[in-house]
C-alpha cells in the first residue's frame, strides 16, 4: 500500500529506482559470483529516503515494472516514511535491475538491465502534487541516458523552473553506463545545471562537466553556466561550498570509512532536508553562513553512512548525527 502524499511535502525527489544485486562472494566478477545480496537502489530514491529519516517530509516521483521487485521498492520507500503516491506502474516491462561485483584491485564489474524507469513519460507525473513541492530534486544517474525518460526530465526540470520552484540537480555520472557517450552525458548535464539552484558535483564530474581540474575555477564555471548554489563533495577532506561570491572548504568529521556506498546521496539528502525548513529558501544563497552550517551538517550526515555497510541501511537519525556535532 502506498503512502499517501503529506499536506506538507516540501522535497519531491525525481528519477530512478531499481535494485542493485551486488555480489557477496569475495573477489569474485559476475561470471564466478553465485551470491547475490538484493538492495532497494536509485540516487534520487536514497536522497529521499534519507530526508525521510531525518524526519522530513519528502515525496518520490519515477517508474517501477509491475512485478516483485517493484513491490519491494514500494515497501522500502514506505517503511522509512516516503511518500509514494507517485510512483508510477508499468504493466509490461520489468524494474530495472543492475548487477555488481567488486574486486580486490578495485575494479567492478558491472551488468545493468535497464527496464521500466526508462520509460516514463509526462504522463506518469503528477503535476498537481509536485507544484505543492517546496524543492524538485533530480538525481540523474540513468534518466539522462535514453528517450523518452530523458526528454521528461529535462522538461519537468524546466517547467519546475517557469513555477519558480527551488531546483536541486545531482549528475551522478557512472563511467559503466555512459561508456563512449562522454559528450552526451555533458550536454545534458549543463542544461540542468543552467535551470539549478543548487547543484551538486563530485570533484570527477566536476572536471568532467567543465574540462577544468581547478575545483575553485571549475565552480565559477558552473556558477556562469546557472547554478546558483555549488557544492563539490571532496571525500574526507570535506566539502566546497560556493554562492558566486564566495567559496569556502567545510571539513569532514574524522571517521573510519567502511563503505562510501550511498555517501553523496545522504549528503544531497541532508542538504535538501535542511533547505526545506529554511523560511526563504530563495534567499538562501546570500546567506553564507547559514549555507557553512548546512553543509556542515550535510558533511556529518554523508560521512556516518560510510561508516555502515549499504546506501539506505547506513542512513543515521537525526540522534545520531547530534552526537557527532557535540
Amino acid at each position: 500500500m502506498q503512502n499517501s502524499i503529506s499536506e506538507n511535502a516540501p522535497v519531491v525527489c525525481v528519477g530512478e529506482l531499481l535494485i542493485d544485486f551486488f555480489c557477496s562472494n569475495i573477489n569474485s566478477n559476475l561470471i564466478e559470483g553465485r551470491q547475490f545480496l538484493k538492495n532497494a537502489g536509485g540516487a534520487p530514491a536514497n536522497v529521499c529516503a534519507t530526508i525521510a529519516k531525518l524526519g522530513g517530509n519528502a515525496s518520490f516521483s519515477g517508474k517501477v515494472g509491475k512485478d516483485p521487485f517493484g513491490y519491494f521498492l514500494e515497501e522500502t520507500l514506505n517503511s522509512l516514511n516516503v511518500d509514494t503516491s507517485m510512483l508510477a506502474w508499468d504493466e509490461k516491462v520489468a524494474t530495472t535491475l543492475a548487477f555488481v561485483s567488486l574486486q580486490e584491485n578495485g575494479e567492478r564489474d558491472f551488468v545493468f538491465h535497464r527496464g521500466a524507469d526508462a520509460l516514463m513519460t509526462m504522463e506518469d507525473i503528477n503535476l498537481n502534487e509536485i507544484n505543492k513541492a517546496r524543492i524538485l530534486h533530480f538525481g540523474s544517474a540513468t534518466a539522462m541516458l535514453t528517450s523518452p525518460f530523458r526528454e521528461t526530465y529535462l522538461s519537468l526540470i524546466s517547467s519546475a523552473k517557469e513555477e519558480g520552484k527551488f531546483i536541486s540537480f545531482d549528475p551522478n555520472y557512472r563511467r559503466d553506463l555512459w561508456k563512449g557517450r562522454l559528450i552526451d552525458f555533458i550536454s545534458i548535464a549543463k542544461k540542468a545545471i543552467a535551470l539549478s539552484d543548487f547543484v551538486k558535483v563530485s570533484d570527477e564530474e566536476l572536471e568532467i562537466i567543465t574540462g577544468i581540474k581547478n575545483h575553485e575555477v571549475g565552480v565559477d564555471t558552473l556558477h556562469k553556466m546557472g547554478a546558483k548554489i555549488v557544492a563539490v563533495t571532496l571525500g574526507k577532506r570535506g566539502t566546497l561550498i560556493s554562492n558566486s561570491r564566495k567559496k569556502e572548504l567545510v571539513k569532514s568529521i574524522p571517521i573510519k570509512s567502511i563503505d562510501s556506498t550511498g555517501a553523496g546521496d545522504a549528503f544531497v539528502g541532508a542538504t535538501l532536508f535542511k533547505l526545506a525548513n529554511t523560511q526563504n529558501i530563495k534567499s538562501i544563497k546570500n546567506d553564507f553562513e547559514q549555507l557553512l552550517d548546512i553543509i556542515a551538517f550535510a558533511n556529518r550526515v554523508g560521512a556516518l553512512v560510510c561508516t555502515k555497510i549499504g546506501a539506505i541501511e547506513a542512513l543515521p537519525n537525526i540522534e545520531e548525527i547530534e552526537i557527532t556535532s557535540v
